[in-house]
């Protein structure tokens, strides 16, 4: 392969372009919380309104608990955790090479979510 100068590059033709990045497959439809609660009450011979309601309940305690202790586990499937990012000052920021002015940011918190191991390995 030849190894291009940077003065050589000017002299290019501007119609080059970069091969198109690829896309992401489309993947089969994501489970609706309606489509859950149906799958949930097949498996356990229950009503769709109740798991519904049991699915509405697990999504409230979820909040309580992330917003109290600042961590909630879902035995199996992940675990959520809250983090605190700091504030970030004004100034001048060197990024790919060139000064970038950044404004200053107050400090947030920041919800994640992390996968059960288990998951992972899957």
């Amino acid at each position: 392969q030849q190894v291009i100068s940077s003065c050589a590059l000017d002299r290019l033709p501007s119609t080059l372009t970069m091969a198109p990045m690829k896309t992401m497959k489309a993947s089969a439809k994501v489970m609706t919380k309606g489509a859950l609660a149906e799958a949930l009450a097949g498996e356990h011979e229950m009503k769709k309104t109740a798991c519904a309601k049991i699915i509405d309940s697990l999504a409230e305690i979820a909040t309580k608990e992330v917003k109290s202790a600042g961590k909630f586990v879902i035995p199996g499937v992940c675990m959520i955790k809250t983090r605190v990012k700091p504030a970030r000052k004004a100034g001048k920021k060197m990024m790919f090479g060139k000064e970038v002015v950044v404004k200053a940011q107050p400090a947030k918190t920041v919800v994640k979510a992390f996968p059960v191991s288990t998951l992972k390995k899957s």
